[in-house]
C-alpha cells in the first residue's frame, strides 16, 4: 500500500482501491438538515474539485463546538467560539466550511473573513448570527473571500437531503484525504420509544494529527431533541474517547473543530437532564458514532500502511493510561518499526517508560502507573488467533520472529500493554510513518 501522489486542496476524485470501501454508497441522514459541496477555486491550483461545504438546517438548533488548543488559533475557530458563547449553544442553523485555505494567522482581515462566510451564510437561510465558520489548508495566507462569498448562494441553492448531496459536502471539506469520510447511523432513546432518530457525520484530516485534538474539522448532526445546555458535554465526553485518541504525527493543528448540531426534527422527549437515561443513551450514541469516524481519518493518514490500535489496561488511573497510549502512538522509532515490519518491542517499552516522567528541568518523581516487573506487552493479531508475548512481567520472551512478521504483514495491529498497576484502561488509534509521508508533507505548501 503506497499512495505517493495527493491532491492538496480538495479532494481529487480518485479513491485508492483500497479505501473504496470505506465510502458509503447510500446512507440514512436526520431529517430537517441539508448539505452541499460546491467548487469556487479557494486555492489557485485548483481548477474543478468542491472546495465550499454547507450543512444547513430548516429550523434552530442546539449547537456545540470543542476547538483547538493550538495558541494560534485560526480566525474561524475564534469567530465560531464566540459565537457559539453569545447564543448559549442555542439557535444555530448552519455551518460553512472551505478547504484549500486555513484563514490562519490572518489578523483582523481574517475575522473579517470569517464573520462576511457566516453573514453571508445567515442571509441565504434566512437567520442571523446562527452559522459556525470553519477553514482548513495553508497557513498564513488571506481567503479569496469574494470568491467564497459569491458562492455561498450557490452552496445555498444547490443543498440538498440526498445521500448524494451529503458526499459532496463530504468531498468539498477534503485537503489531503484520499477518500471522503462520511457516516450515517439510526438510533432510538429510551424515553422515545418507536422514534427513529438519525444521526449524520463528516470529517476531514489526513496529517497534521495529534491529540487535542487531531487535524481534523467535523461535522455532526442528528434529529433528536437535545437541551443546549448538556450539548457541550455530551460533545466533550464524544471527542475525548474519539478525535482525541487518535494520532498520525504529533501535530496539533491551528484549525481543529468538531461541530454538533441537534434540531429535534424527529420529535420525542427532548434530552435535558445529564441524570436521564436519555442522555446516557445518547452520549453511548454519540461517542460510538465519534469514534468510527475517527477510525477513518487513521486510516487515511499520510502515508499510512497500518492501522493500529493501542490499549493501554490494568493501569492505576485513566489519565496515566492515556499518557502512555499516546507516548507510544506519538513515537517516531515505534511507527517507523512497525512500517518495517520489524517486532521492535523496546521501542514500545522506551515509548511507555517516558511518557509519565517529569521535564528535563525537574527532579525525578515516582511514576505509580508503570512498575516495570508489572509490565506486560503483546501483539495481537487481528484474525482472531492467539496474541505474540513479546514482554511478561518485565522479562523478554522469546519472540517468534515468523509469527511476528505474520502478525506485521496485517494492515491492522493491536499493541497491547497491561500495566498491572490497577484497573483503568484506555484505547488509542495510529498509523505507521513510511517514506511517503515524507514525499507527502515535504512539498505540501508547493
Amino acid at each position: 500500500m503506497r499512495f505517493t501522489t495527493r491532491a492538496y486542496s480538495s479532494f481529487s476524485g480518485a479513491i485508492p482501491p483500497a479505501k473504496a470501501k470505506y465510502v458509503p454508497s447510500a446512507g440514512t441522514y436526520p431529517k430537517g438538515f441539508q448539505a452541499s459541496g460546491v467548487f469556487v477555486g479557494v486555492k489557485p491550483g485548483n481548477t474543478s474539485k468542491p472546495d465550499l461545504a454547507l450543512v444547513t438546517s430548516d429550523r434552530p438548533c442546539a449547537a456545540a463546538a470543542v476547538f483547538t488548543k493550538n495558541k494560534f488559533q485560526a480566525a474561524p475557530v475564534s469567530f465560531s467560539r464566540k459565537l457559539l458563547q453569545s447564543k448559549a449553544n442555542a439557535g444555530l442553523r448552519s455551518v460553512i466550511v472551505n478547504s484549500g485555505n486555513a484563514n490562519a494567522v490572518t489578523g483582523i482581515g481574517g475575522l473579517e473573513d470569517a464573520a462576511n462566510m457566516a453573514q453571508t451564510t445567515d442571509q441565504r437561510v434566512g437567520a442571523q448570527d446562527s452559522t459556525i465558520v470553519m477553514s482548513t489548508g495553508v497557513i498564513g495566507q488571506r481567503l479569496p473571500i469574494q470568491k467564497i462569498v459569491d458562492h455561498i448562494p450557490v452552496a445555498c441553492h444547490r443543498a440538498g437531503d440526498s445521500h448524494e448531496h451529503w458526499l459532496s459536502c463530504a468531498k468539498a471539506i477534503c485537503t489531503t484525504d484520499t477518500f471522503p469520510k462520511l457516516m450515517s447511523r439510526t438510533f432510538e432513546l429510551p424515553s422515545s420509544p418507536g422514534i427513529e432518530y438519525r444521526i449524520a457525520g463528516m470529517t476531514k484530516g489526513a496529517g497534521m494529527l495529534a491529540p487535542n485534538m487531531a487535524t481534523l474539522l467535523t461535522i455532526l448532526a442528528t434529529d433528536a431533541p437535545v437541551s443546549p445546555a448538556i450539548m457541550t458535554p455530551l460533545l466533550r465526553h464524544a471527542v475525548d474517547r474519539s478525535f482525541n485518541s487518535i494520532t498520525v504525527d504529533g501535530d496539533t493543528s491551528t484549525n481543529d473543530t468538531v461541530a454538533l448540531l441537534a434540531n429535534g426534527a424527529a420529535g420525542g422527549t427532548e434530552v435535558a437532564s445529564e441524570q436521564s437515561g436519555d442522555y446516557e443513551a445518547f452520549r453511548t450514541v454519540l461517542t460510538d458514532f465519534s469514534a468510527d469516524l475517527a477510525k477513518y481519518i487513521v486510516r487515511d493518514g499520510e502515508g499510512a500502511t497500518k492501522f493500529v490500535t493501542i490499549r493501554v489496561v490494568d493501569a492505576a488511573t485513566e489519565d496515566g493510561a492515556r499518557q502512555v497510549a499516546r507516548s507510544i502512538a506519538l513515537s517516531p522509532l515505534v511507527k517507523t518499526a512497525l512500517y518495517g515490519k520489524d517486532a521492535n518491542w523496546g521501542r514500545i517499552l522506551c515509548a511507555a517508560g517516558y511518557a509519565l516522567i517529569t521535564p528535563p528541568t525537574h527532579a525525578p518523581s515516582d511514576v505509580e502507573d508503570i512498575i516495570p516487573e508489572k509490565t506486560n506487552v503483546s501483539f495481537v493479531p487481528t484474525d482472531g488467533s492467539a496474541e505474540l508475548k513479546l514482554l511478561v512481567n518485565g522479562e523478554p520472551e522469546q519472540v517468534d520472529e515468523a509469527r511476528a512478521s505474520e502478525i506485521l504483514e496485517m494492515e491492522d495491529l493491536e499493541i497491547l500493554v497491561r500495566l498491572g498497576t490497577g484497573n483503568k484502561s484506555t484505547t488509542h488509534w495510529t498509523c505507521d510513518f513510511s517514506h511517503d509521508y515524507v514525499t507527502i508533507n515535504g512539498d505540501y505548501r508547493t
